[in-house]
């Protein structure tokens, strides 16, 4: 190969490929090394440079400063490429330990051996450049959505052709369920990730994620695009339904219908899209309770009661519509669930009835021996909003009085039964709690506090390691706690498991 051909073949390269020149001629350098390298029979180190004008190159043997090595004989592991320290400040006394003595020597002729070599490195280096600048180009667009051609289906994973610029795969998992897809077939996704690894850059998209309804409704709807209407979040049963939350940042814009479009054209372009999936389009409201509501259309919700502690909701509906606010093997429900964050626990209007009856008898039976009261006063109570000592007992004195069936005389003797009850209730359960001692570790574990330590300890959970054995659900039995809470103290009993 001529001096001259040097460059063509660069150039060419690199205006064929948009690879940087520099990298060529390193790949160039590399083989003509190569090359040099097999006209030794001593296993020499070689450098080549070559002149990036004129093609001409220059070749050079070389060998590394190092100190001597015991293990090897001489102190040097290669000596046709190494050299003592010593003996190289002998030659020049700047030298320190990893700098290179040269020498120039005859360049390879560079005939049909070389020129083999520096083909292959030549397309090494390009496809390393390829796969940098696909890799590059696609890690800024995570969260995008990416449109491509069917390459081949294997075993529910489907390779799709990204416009010529790059392959993706869309994991079976990641795909919508019984789609009909073909070879050939134009298919659109959102990416999720973007790998590198040895083979080149992975790229991964999906067609089952939350995140793809939310890119086609910003895609379809302009006003979601500009700004005017806001996604809050989605959850989908992929292929069959999904429930997206919008609110309006322009008073005068109705969201849900800019959502729906002229005769329902914007979210049926969305369901086309997703292989038929239905969209309901749910108003978020700042108030959950009234988002939740929203949340389980197109059921109509009766009566909602929320429980903060357990962050869960009883939602009542009509008798005859309970089957549709379920849904499907409990479809609507979950979707609703997902959406809102909260618990929910569907049931009809007389089931809601029959449970408020029997807690209300509950709570009655329960203040009747506590205060020492009949029935009737300790169904009133529990009528005004009373249904604990620890309630009555920090209930302003005025609001008990207020009570019709009640007189300033009534609501103190209550409230004072009250609070002799609740401090006997106290004394009793912290004896009992002293019974049972947690152990340091438990005490002093992250997101701990002596009382529930203590609670912790009576039910036997008396080290981290016993807490670690447990599962959530297992714990919410032992103590009132929210999911979370429960989920991150298990995991913090458990991080010692990890370190070893």
């Amino acid at each position: 190969m001529a001096n001259k051909e040097i460059l063509m073949v660069v150039d060419v390269v690199s205006n064929e490929k948009e690879i940087d020149r520099s990298v060529l001629f390193d790949a160039v350098e590399a083989a003509l090394e190569m090359a040099t390298k097999k006209m030794y029979d001593e296993d020499i180190n070689a450098r080549v440079a070559i002149d990036k004008n004129t093609g001409d190159y220059e070749s050079f043997r070389r060998w590394e400063v190092v100190v001597a090595d015991e293990e090897f004989e001489g102190g040097l592991e290669n000596p046709d490429a190494q050299i003592l320290l010593e003996d190289a400040q002998k030659k020049d006394p700047e030298l320190v330990v990893g700098d290179f003595i040269e020498e120039p020597i005859e360049s390879a002729d560079f005939g049909r051996i070389g020129a083999q070599a520096a083909k292959q490195v030549i397309f090494q280096k390009v496809r390393e450049a390829e796969r940098k600048k696909v890799f590059e180009h696609y890690k800024d667009k995570v969260g995008e959505l990416v449109t491509g051609v069917i390459k081949r289906i294997e075993r529910g994973n489907v390779f799709v052709d990204l416009e010529g610029t790059a392959d993706a795969i869309i994991p079976r998992e990641e795909m919508i369920p019984r789609e009909p897809v073909r070879t050939g077939d134009r298919i659109r996704g959102y990416l999720k990730e973007v790998e590198e690894v040895v083979r080149g850059p992975q790229l991964t998209v999906t067609r089952s994620a939350p995140e793809l309804l939310i890119a086609l409704f910003n895609l379809e709807v302009p006003e979601v695009g500009d700004g005017l209407i806001e996604i809050l979040g989605a959850a989908r049963d992929p292929g069959s339904r999904a429930k997206i939350a919008v609110r309006t940042r322009d008073q005068r814009l109705d969201p849900v219908g800019a959502c729906v479009g002229m005769r329902g054209s914007r979210v049926q372009a969305v369901s086309n899209e997703l292989a038929g999936e239905r969209v309901d389009i749910i108003l978020w409201d700042e108030n959950e309770a009234q988002f939740v509501i929203n949340a389980m259309s197109p059921a109509e919700v009766v009566s909602i009661v929320v429980d903060e502690d357990k962050h869960s909701m009883d939602v009542s509906v009509r008798d005859d519509s309970l089957s549709q606010a379920i849904g499907r093997g409990g479809q609507n429900v979950r979707l609703a669930s997902e959406l809102t964050g909260w618990k929910l626990n569907v049931m009809s209007e007389t089931q809601a009835e029959e449970q408020n009856a029997s807690e209300t008898d509950e709570y009655v039976q329960q203040l009747m021996v506590d205060l020492d009261v009949d029935e009737d006063v300790a169904l009133i109570l529990v009528q005004e909003g009373y249904t604990t000592l620890e309630e009555i007992n920090f209930a302003e004195l005025d609001d008990l009085a207020a009570v019709e069936e009640f007189d300033g005389d009534i609501a103190e003797e209550i409230q004072q039964r009250a609070k002799d009850a609740f401090l006997i209730k106290a004394i009793a359960s912290e004896e009992v709690l002293e019974e049972h001692e947690p152990a340091e570790d438990l005490l002093k574990m992250e997101g701990m506090n002596r009382e529930l330590a203590f609670k912790l300890a009576s039910k036997e959970v008396i080290t981290m390691e016993n807490l670690a054995d447990l599962a959530t659900d297992e714990l919410l039995e032992l103590v009132e706690l929210s999911e979370e809470r429960a989920t991150a103290l298990i995991m913090k009993a458990r991080e010692p498991w990890f370190a070893e």
